[in-house]
């Protein structure tokens, strides 16, 4: 018995083993070739694809067509599976690889018809572009055609490899116009309903301006002077008793950057921070690369990262000019509210299955796809939704030398609209909104009528603001109103973040008069707590009348430490106090909102004002059915907000100590597929790493969003300059490059922009040349 029981183990450890091996060398021979020299007919002359230690792609080419070639080469040796992704989510056709779990998402995203959309985008770019997507994607083709084993995503879920196309990459366009800018989408409509629903006044109350303003002329939108109406009951169905709402603020997309004119440096050159904040997962979005390549005799090179998916450089340097985005939320959505009579179009959708295929009808009207809300049509114009929404003109910042040659650039790009931020090696420093917005007399709010769009029909503004060397040499944004004053009446609101963290980045900005590349760092590092002060200092009055209860808890609050710190618990506890009390004032409204098939989310980031003015007035039509006074709401919101975060930490020992602000908020950069490969798929992750920042502060940070890449330059100095990423450069997980450079992210510490020695070359020959 004993000897049958010895040969079973060993068994079961020698098959295991041969399983074992067998994962492991298929996933070897999916490995990329990096040191090769091979020919084609997709390049004019020799290019040279390098990578350093990082994995930084370094491409030498004659002109930018070979170097947009050898860049499609990389990217689809390194993240192939990630620019699936981005033109499966565009197009909706993620169900397809993932199954049913996806099916709803597809169908929001086919609601946009962007597969139709990036053919008649292409057939509109001049032929340059054109010629660039071709060679781009003749670069990845050729790279796929190389590989003997598919990627391990390919193999796991059964999908074949499809070739990718030029219009492929302007679904990558789209996707990002999902990531950065869908939330407008929503947001326009959240304000319809909410005023539909509930009568201007409440609309006014919710929606009000903020003292939170950071505005780069200082200009403020006058504040609401009206009295808090009365909570509306009749048209308020939901009970607070009976359903408890749970939505939170949605991430602040877009991040943050700033700048300083050569008079605030030792080198007299400008300075930019930029910190694009997105969801993190394995691989992370960007990558690195520099393309070195003449235009018009002349050696160009441009340095910073691309997204996979599409040639050229997104933020970045030439050596003379730098540049960085932050999403600028200016208004880009009317929601048209149809008539009765309107005529509309259902057209059939068809969403390719592992086995099968899902069917819907997609209701469409000349003014765009309809949607239903409580028995009205409303139809859709977006920007991403016409021709000018996309182009690449944003690599003809290549060449430029100057301030203003980049200026003229980023006034013709068309990408989601951007906040840009500009500093050269002269000294100087702008911004201005990039991208494609509408034009309009004025911007709404909430949907308009046919009448109104017919009387301004969508075309791109030619004429927008800008700021160019201020007298006060400092520029900083933060997805808030930038824009001045005089300028909100026409360019809108398109779900502008609070403004606290750009409040805050400018009051650090003005701390100093001298700064370089490691003040920036710390600036894009500051997790200071300004904004729940005031949070605090409520929680701590009200705990401390009762003080026998809630003795450690005082404790905890005595020592948060004013910041997003690791080691913090009071910082978790006021937190969620703050949202549970926002929860508890406001949820039977937005519920209500979200039962009409709205996102009453995008409401939240604006929703400070009005819960300070009910805290302070205290009316009693607003306090909830089972209170009797504010602080007693208050303080069970508080206990609501405590016994949450223990079921969740510490189910067992409800130790507090488990609340610590670096656990709640550790941050995971996680592979999609991890969680659905047994035993080693936790492999395809970065390591865990202990909370640090949180929202309304310089540094962002949840626990799967954050900044995705930290960058900090002055050009004609790229010696110092800084470029850290939170994961590496390859998605592969056996490739030397998988995560290299994560430490230095999860550390804080300083990835150099430039590429270090090659380690690994091969060469593109023009066939027939070799």
């Amino acid at each position: 018995m004993i000897n049958w029981i010895k040969w079973l183990l060993v068994g079961v450890t020698v098959l295991t083993t041969i399983i074992a091996s067998g994962l492991y060398l298929t996933l070897y021979l999916s490995l990329p070739s990096l040191d090769a020299n091979n020919s084609t007919y997709h390049v004019n002359s020799p290019t040279e694809l390098q990578r350093d230690a990082l994995g930084h792609a370094v491409i030498q080419a004659d002109d930018i067509y070979d170097a947009a070639y050898a860049l499609g080469f990389a990217h689809a040796q390194d993240r192939f599976f990630q620019m699936d992704l981005q033109r499966r989510s565009a197009s909706g056709n993620l169900s397809q690889w993932v199954g049913d779990i996806a099916i709803e998402r597809d169908k929001s995203a086919r609601f946009h018809q962007f597969s139709k959309r990036a053919q008649a985008v292409f057939d509109a770019l001049p032929q340059n572009q054109k010629t660039l997507l071709v060679q781009y994607a003749h670069g990845v083709n050729e790279a796929l055609k190389e590989s003997t084993v598919a990627p391990f995503e390919y193999l796991a879920a059964g999908v074949d490899i499809q070739q990718w196309k030029p219009t492929d990459s302007i679904l990558v366009v789209y996707s990002m116009y999902l990531d950065l800018q869908s939330s407008q989408v929503d947001f326009d409509l959240a304000r319809t309903a909410l005023l539909n629903t509930f009568g201007d006044d409440l609309y006014q109350f919710i929606t009000q301006p903020s003292t939170f303003q950071a505005a780069l002329d200082g200009s403020e939108i006058p504040l609401l002077e009206a009295d808090i109406p009365p909570f509306p009951t009749e048209q308020t169905e939901i009970d607070s008793n009976e359903v408890a709402y749970t939505g939170v603020e949605l991430p602040d997309i877009g991040s943050n950057n700033w700048a300083v004119t050569g008079n605030l440096t030792a080198t007299g050159a400008g300075m930019l921070a930029n910190d694009m904040h997105l969801g993190l997962r394995v691989p992370v979005i960007w990558y690195r690369a520099q393309l070195n390549y003449m235009v018009s005799g002349e050696d160009v090179s441009v340095t910073g990262v691309s997204l996979p998916g599409l040639p050229g450089i997104v933020v970045g340097t030439n050596n003379h000019v730098a540049w960085g985005f932050t999403n600028s939320n200016l208004d880009n959505v009317d929601w048209v509210e149809l008539q009765p009579g309107t005529p509309t179009t259902m057209v059939t959708q068809s969403i390719p299955l592992p086995h099968g295929k899902h069917e819907f009808e997609l209701e469409v009207s000349e003014f765009g796809p309809v949607k239903h809300i409580n028995g009205k049509k409303f139809a859709l114009n977006w920007v991403a939704h016409h021709p000018f929404a996309v182009n690449l003109n944003i690599v003809d910042l290549g060449p430029t030398k100057t301030l203003n040659q980049a200026m003229r650039v980023i006034k013709q790009i068309a990408i989601p609209t951007q906040n840009v931020v500009l500093v050269d090696e002269n000294g100087g420093a702008a911004w201005l909104p990039g991208g494609a917005v509408l034009e309009r007399e004025k911007a709404s709010f909430t949907a308009i009528s046919e009448a109104q769009y017919r009387d301004n029909p969508p075309k791109r503004m030619a004429t927008l603001p800008s700021v160019v060397n201020p007298e006060a040499n400092r520029i900083w944004t933060a997805n808030a109103r930038v824009i001045g004053a005089s300028d909100f009446e026409q360019l809108g609101d398109g779900g502008y973040a609070l403004g606290a963290r750009g409040q805050q980045i400018r009051d650090r900005m003005f701390e100093k008069d001298r700064f370089n590349e490691t003040d920036f760092y710390a600036i894009q590092l500051d997790n200071h707590a300004r904004f729940l002060m005031p949070w605090h200092d409520l929680l701590y009055g009200l705990l401390s009348t009762q003080d026998v209860e809630f003795k450690p808890d005082l404790a905890y609050l005595n020592t948060w430490g004013a910041c997003a710190c690791e080691d913090s618990v009071g910082y978790t506890l006021v937190k969620h106090f703050r949202q549970e009390v926002v929860q508890t004032l406001f949820g039977r409204i937005l519920t209500q909102l979200d039962a009409q098939d709205v996102n009453s989310r995008t409401l939240l980031r604006g929703i400070e004002p009005a819960t300070w003015q009910l805290i302070h007035q205290q009316p009693d039509s607003w306090l909830t059915q089972d209170t009797s006074s504010y602080d007693e709401l208050l303080v069970d919101a508080y206990r609501r907000a405590k016994h949450k975060l223990l079921d969740r930490f510490s189910p067992v020992e409800a130790d507090m100590e488990q609340l610590r602000w670096g656990n709640v908020n550790m941050l995971a950069v996680n592979h999609p597929f991890a969680s659905q490969i047994p035993v080693v798929g936790s492999l395809l992750n970065m390591d865990a790493v202990e909370g640090f920042g949180d929202t309304y502060m310089p540094a962002v940070q949840a626990p799967r969003f954050g900044a995705s890449e930290r960058f900090f330059v002055s050009p004609g100095h790229l010696e110092d300059a800084i470029l850290t990423l939170p994961g590496g450069q390859s998605g592969h997980p056996l490739s030397d490059f998988f995560n290299a450079g994560f430490e230095d992210y999860a550390t804080h510490a300083a990835t150099p922009l430039l590429p270090g020695e090659i380690v690994h070359s091969r060469t593109f020959y023009k066939k027939d040349e070799q």
